[in-house]
């Protein structure tokens, strides 16, 4: 009986050691680069790196059992040239395997660059830019939960189609807002609506004064806001200033939306406000069950998509390392593109060729004081924005990895 136990143990440590020899050092190591101080911390930042921990710490209790996982973090400012070379120490010296949030459009796009010289995978879960999958797409970058294409999608369509034709654009000044603002104005002439005119900022303004003054002269019945986090936040708190309710003649829009900017505006200056998401913590028991978790960990607060999006891809690249029993990222790869993606996150959702990762998107209405019942009980759901029309169409792509 001894014997037999002793060959038993000894198979399964050979077996493990087999696995665990395909991966590189040991270790399989992530990097989460991000924005933890500036204007889009709220929605990633700390968030995220709590988010990828949650993803390590549960596969390593399933798939990924007897793996030595690691995790790194890092903070861009915000600026493409410090990205570029923060991800490239990482590749380099640092032997990372895997980058996730990566928020920040022209930083992604830095990277996307980076790793079809270097290797590596690239998890985009808080830029917007729709380059990532089109004229810039990469085999080994996977663009995972929102872009400027699934946030037009929503507002503008709805907003457009309900007979408000005329638009103004407040777009911040690189190429997340210029994505956003020509896929949202797409979107709107498609629907036979009109845009009058537009005016840029910078990133992290302080002042929008000036800005919303020429919106409202414009006399569109419709502002587009195509910025993000703090950017939107200041935005709409100087439209109310001017007196843009939404009850007059003109409508503010929110083309990007997180939680903790509703969070930050209070209902009473967001109520009504409509914008699509891809994640909301209060839709179901998993989502709820996820975000329970999270807020412990995350000092009471409730995680954002792109927190969302990070636990997902990271757990999704996790499940498919320890499938391929590998990191060697050209394999890792393709496995990605074959294993499900099954997570408390994202519906109905899968990979195409271009690495852009479709799912469910949902059409969100903020809700007034008297109807939310508590504490982050911000949304109600206008409707579900189906995968396979929620993002550019494949036919529309000029991604090289697309067969025509």
């Amino acid at each position: 009986m001894t014997i037999v136990r002793g060959a038993i143990a000894l198979a399964a440590l050979t077996l493990c050691m087999g696995a665990q020899a395909q991966i590189s050092d040991g270790v399989v190591k992530i990097g989460i680069l991000t924005d933890m101080a500036g204007p889009y911390s709220g929605m990633g930042g700390a968030g995220s790196v709590v988010a990828a921990r949650m993803a390590i710490d549960e596969c390593l209790k399933a798939e990924c059992k007897g793996m030595k996982i690691e995790l790194v973090s890092a903070d861009h400012q915000n600026k493409a040239d410090i990205a570029a070379t923060k991800a490239r120490e990482w590749l380099d010296r640092d032997k990372v395997d895997a980058m996730a949030d990566l928020t920040n459009s022209a930083g992604a796009l830095a990277i996307q660059k980076l790793i079809k010289e270097k290797g590596g995978i690239a998890m985009y879960s808080g830029p917007a830019t729709t380059r990532l999958t089109d004229e810039d797409c990469a085999e080994n970058g996977f663009h995972w939960m929102f872009d400027t294409y699934s946030s037009a999608s929503g507002a503008a369509a709805a907003l457009t189609r309900a007979g408000e034709k005329n638009w103004f654009f407040v777009t911040v000044d690189y190429a997340f807002g210029h994505s956003l603002e020509k896929d949202a104005t797409d979107i709107i002439k498609s629907y036979g609506g009109n845009v009058v005119g537009s005016v840029r900022h910078p990133l992290n303004a302080s002042d929008f004064s000036s800005f919303i003054m020429q919106a409202q002269s414009s006399k569109a019945q419709v502002i587009g806001l195509a910025n993000g986090a703090q950017d939107t936040v200041n935005a709409i708190k100087a439209a109310r200033e001017f007196g843009i309710t939404g009850n007059g003649s003109q409508k503010i829009a929110s083309l990007l939306m997180f939680l903790t900017d509703v969070h930050s505006l209070g209902l009473k200056q967001a109520q009504g406000l409509m914008f699509s998401e891809g994640f909301y913590w209060d839709m179901d028991d998993k989502t709820r069950g996820f975000a329970s978790n999270f807020e412990k960990l995350h000092k009471g607060f409730k995680p954002t998509m792109v927190q969302a999006g990070v636990f997902s891809s990271v757990r999704h690249y996790l499940k498919s390392v320890a499938a391929a029993k590998t990191d060697d990222w050209k394999v890792v790869a393709q496995k990605m593109r074959e294993v499900p993606i099954d997570d408390p996150i994202m519906r109905n959702a899968s990979i195409r060729p271009d690495g852009r990762v479709i799912h469910d998107m949902y059409l969100f209405q903020v809700k007034t004081p008297a109807e939310s019942k508590g504490a982050w009980d911000y949304y109600k759901t206008v409707s579900t924005i189906p995968a396979q029309i929620a993002f550019k169409p494949l036919a529309q792509s000029a991604c090289p990895l697309v067969k025509k």
